[in-house]
């Protein structure tokens, strides 16, 4: 598993000012997929994992799509800043 494929992007300051933010919980979400990503490399028929994984990628999804309706602008960077692909449903 590599411990260092996380998104250290989020600074300290930011995380303890608003750790509801939209941002925060995506970046939460992403740290939680890479790692889950990673995990899978080494064990391939961990099911239950895989359901989380699902899970997590649903829940991300959904706040991406709020924030996209809501501040397109933050949208794209935070998209960039993560490097996430863009959702093709709309």
């Amino acid at each position: 598993m590599v411990k260092n494929s996380f998104i250290p992007v989020i600074s300290q300051e930011k995380k303890e000012k608003n750790p509801g933010s939209v941002e925060f919980q995506i970046f939460k979400f992403t740290n939680r997929i890479r790692r889950l990503t990673s995990h899978f490399e080494l064990h391939r028929k961990d099911y239950l994992s895989q359901r989380g994984l699902r899970k997590i990628l649903g829940k991300r999804q959904r706040l991406l799509s709020y924030l996209s309706k809501k501040d397109r602008i933050r949208y794209k960077k935070l998209i960039n800043q993560f490097d996430i692909r863009e959702s093709q449903i709309r």
